[in-house]
């Protein structure tokens, strides 16, 4: 089970530039679907590499699926040779994304975000346009599934 609270902590207090993404992201615009892990879409100059390294370095973070003794080094330059990660770490699952289809890298995404503040901390959070945007990209089963909720959360919203 994944513990959000200490996972999205564990980002900010190590200075971690991201945008929440996918079913949390949903979650904090009023859905009330269930998720499993954290996606983020994460900054990927080089300093920020080593400050998510380094925030998540305790949590023995591991590539999700991957066979167990599989050769992983945790570091920057893992990072940095990668763009996707699904990893499972001691806190939870957490999905590392250097880009999303229907949104593109973290500094095309941070002008459709805003923060938020979420277990005592300021998130940045993709807003619910582009959110549902991305979903209908992406055009998997779960994510098309997603859609009509947030939708009609839009829908709601969009009044006030």
């Amino acid at each position: 089970m994944t513990n959000f609270r200490a996972l999205l902590e564990a980002l900010v207090d190590g200075g971690v530039e991201f945008v929440l993404v996918g079913g949390l992201a949903a979650v904090a615009h009023g859905s009330a679907r269930l998720t499993q892990d954290v996606d983020i879409v994460y900054a990927r100059h080089p300093r920020n590499l080593e400050r998510l390294a380094a925030a998540l370095a305790d949590r023995q973070p591991y590539l999700r699926g991957a066979p167990p003794g599989l050769p992983f080094r945790w570091s920057a330059a893992t990072l940095g040779h990668g763009s996707n990660f699904t990893l499972e770490t001691s806190l939870g699952d957490l999905d590392l994304l250097g880009e999303i289809t229907g949104g593109g890298r973290y500094e095309e995404l941070v002008p459709h975000s805003f923060e938020l503040e979420l277990f005592g901390r300021a998130i940045r959070c993709l807003n619910l346009d582009k959110l549902i945007e991305t979903k209908r990209a992406a055009g998997r089963p779960k994510d098309l599934e997603a859609l009509a909720e947030l939708e009609v959360l839009r829908e709601m919203t969009s009044g006030r």
